[in-house]
């Protein structure tokens, strides 16, 4: 199974601050775990920078301006208050969409079958109009705006297992049946979105959310008899996961009590699923995941996972 993996070095740049969660360490504590191991049909690729075209399909202009005003000549500003930007950001930001974008014209193409993104800054906090919870640019939904408007797909599907509930795709989702989204969250937590209640005005959200402390089997029974139901009624032609591994019990952030190897189980479920109506493909990109010792295990199982046949 070939898949191609996108990082670069700009995501480094963006620097939020020596007590910020989402730091530059957790994409090298992902990169040097995944190069410590052999990753028998792997590519490694260099992430592009996304066009303003492409970002502006999900976000409006005024606020891609009002970003790129935003970012400063030294030091850090906020977006929001969660939200910091350094004089990198802007690039680290364009190169984090780029790879979504990217990465879903090498599988539309038969390049690959599959694909990972190691980038950041995450995006699935991010709405259209502004910036929110450490999230610039909604790096997914960009992707999915990709393969439509540029791969002719009609039914774009992203599941999202970051412990947090990803608002911003959901709003740009929601008016749009085109398009579906399945989050598993912990709830009550940050943002306070999510409730199963929340369907979209097409019914193409689906929110299965898991109290804390839920653990391992309760995620998975979740996963199994909602979100993979769910996925294969709607029939996508691409699943796009945001991968956030801030479920495991050794996150900081949270506490759903989730262990590496249930990140492997539910990408080998998205992936048997994609088989049946994607033609296999298979998207990712990363989200969360502040503990640097479970974050570089989880994302490994994560892309493992990817990579079986």
């Amino acid at each position: 199974m070939k898949a191609i993996l996108y990082t670069h070095k700009d995501c480094f740049a963006h620097d939020t601050g020596s007590m910020h969660p989402e730091r530059a360490q957790r994409l090298a504590a992902i990169l040097n775990a995944l190069k410590e191991i052999e990753l028998p049909g792997a590519e490694w690729r260099e992430a592009p920078l996304a066009s303003i075209e492409q970002i502006a399909r999900v976000h409006l202009e005024d606020y891609i301006e009002a970003v790129q005003e935003a970012i400063p000549t030294d030091g850090h500003a906020y977006l929001d208050g969660d939200t910091p930007v350094s004089p990198g950001s802007w690039n680290a930001a364009l190169r984090a969409a780029g790879a979504a974008c990217a990465a879903v014209t090498a599988v539309a193409s038969g390049e690959a079958t599959r694909a990972f993104c190691a980038v950041r800054p995450p995006g699935h906090h991010a709405e259209p109009q502004h910036a929110m919870g450490f999230c610039l640019f909604n790096n997914v939904a960009i992707a999915a705006e990709e393969a439509r408007s540029v791969h002719g797909m009609q039914r774009v599907a992203v599941v999202d297992f970051d412990v947090h509930h990803g608002n911003g795709t959901q709003a740009a989702f929601w008016d749009d049946g085109g398009l579906f989204f399945a989050s598993t969250h912990q709830s009550p937590l940050y943002p306070g979105t999510g409730q199963p209640n929340e369907r979209g005005r097409a019914g193409n959200i689906l929110n299965a959310t898991l109290p804390p402390g839920a653990g391992s089997t309760a995620f998975r029974e979740v996963f199994a008899e909602q979100v993979l139901p769910a996925l294969s009624d709607y029939g996508p032609e691409l699943i796009l996961v945001s991968a956030g591994f801030d479920a495991h019990r050794a996150d900081p952030l949270a506490n759903l009590n989730l262990e590496a190897s249930d990140y492997h189980w539910a990408t080998r479920e998205l992936c048997a699923l994609a088989e049946g109506c994607a033609e296999g493909r298979v998207v990712s990109t990363l989200e969360g995941g502040y503990d640097l010792e479970a974050l570089a295990e989880s994302a490994t199982q994560h892309v493992l996972a990817l990579l079986e046949p």
